[in-house]
């Protein structure tokens, strides 16, 4: 329930934020910090890429949360005061000021609220994300492609750094398939919750006499692997090929056979890299994807027998999870947890968090064991 008194409502905000930064130990963050700050003033750092490339990460990481946490304090004390002088001095310009930072504030504190209810094995991870056209033909390959965008902008728009490793371009339109990495902590716990099926329904701009069409993507959200994770893929359970770069309509990216498919052959996955010119580097990058898949694989195989053990049913919720429709009226809505929104545009364009956030809650709750929805 919202407080009515703006005095009211900043003691309970400053309560919740107490709370957040408890949960976070920003004394422990600072110590952090310190210690990468050390790590990363070492010139033997850059001899080893991979980790200096994960030091440097994980210290912008933290010093932006630290930084994000210290400000909403800060801005929280300063709302405070703006109140008591709209107040004394009957100075309504400067009461709406305040009425707007106080909304704000309450939006951003929510949001950082739900960040601490991530606490899954994974979830610190950075995400690995690949999309696939489902059916629907020219349709579900331009919405795989637009799925790849609505997430590259949300990643964007949070500051967060992205990588293609492969797209694959179909013949009409849009893709068939595309693996991406959101390199930022706590990715996968903020983002796995849109694993699934996605539905969108539209008039086709594919079909010559205008009808509605309803086309299908699938996501796919898994961990990017550690080398804590001992994942260990031994060579004649795979099959390595290597093949010319693609463009859109076919096109050569490049001269050279240096993208690379791996093909796990236990498990028929099959995934891609071609996003360097060098051979090698998309067979490292590639076996660094096929690894998280595994990884993904095996603690979904121990959840399934945790589940079992215990005696509990669960549906699947890495089935259709969110409507897009465009037509015959606007609106976008998630089938697990309600939320809906008429801004079709806005989601398009990667506005997204409201969905996101809300599926974090909705995880939180499932896997505590409390009711769905």
């Amino acid at each position: 329930m919202t407080a009515t008194d703006p005095a009211e409502e900043i003691k309970e905000l400053s309560s919740k934020l107490t709370g957040v930064e408890t949960v976070l130990d920003l004394d422990a963050m600072r110590r952090e910090a310190a210690g990468l700050r050390d790590q990363a003033g070492d010139p033997r750092l850059w001899d080893d890429q991979e980790r200096a490339q994960s030091v440097t990460r994980r210290l912008s990481y933290v010093e932006a949360e630290l930084s994000r946490v210290e400000n909403l304090r800060r801005r929280l004390d300063d709302t405070s005061i703006m109140f008591e002088l709209a107040e004394s001095e009957d100075d309504e310009p400067t009461r709406r000021d305040a009425e707007r930072e106080l909304a704000s504030l309450r939006k951003e504190i929510d949001q950082l609220e739900t960040r601490t209810l991530m606490s899954g094995e994974y979830d610190a991870r950075e995400a690995l994300i690949t999309i696939n056209a489902q059916a629907g033909g020219a349709d579900a390959a331009d919405w795989a492609q637009t799925l790849q965008r609505i997430y590259l902008r949300w990643a964007e728009r949070h500051g967060y750094p992205t990588e293609v490793y492969d797209t694959s371009y179909a013949e009409e339109a849009g893709i068939k398939s595309t693996t991406f990495a959101v390199k930022a902590p706590y990715a996968y716990g903020t983002l796995r919750g849109e694993h699934g099926t996605h539905r969108l329904v539209r008039i086709s701009p594919y079909d010559n006499q205008g009808r509605r069409q309803t086309s299908f993507s699938g996501v796919d959200v898994v961990p990017v692997v550690e080398r804590t994770d001992h994942i260990v893929i031994p060579e004649d359970e795979i099959r390595v090929d290597v093949y010319r770069s693609s463009g859109p309509g076919g096109q050569g990216v490049n001269t050279t056979d240096s993208a690379v498919r791996i093909t796990h052959l236990p498990t028929g996955i099959v995934v891609s890299c071609q996003n360097e010119r060098s051979q090698i580097q998309n067979r490292a990058t590639a076996m660094a994807v096929l690894q998280a898949k595994l990884l993904e694989r095996k603690r979904q195989e121990e959840e399934a027998k945790m589940t079992e053990l215990r005696g509990e049913t669960t549906s699947s919720w890495g089935t259709q999870i969110r409507n897009y429709v465009l037509h015959p009226y606007q609106s976008v809505k998630d089938l697990r947890t309600g939320v809906e929104t008429g801004n079709t545009a806005a989601v398009l364009d990667g506005e997204i968090d409201d969905f996101v956030e809300a599926e974090i809650r909705w995880l939180r709750r499932r896997e505590a064991g409390g009711t769905e929805g």
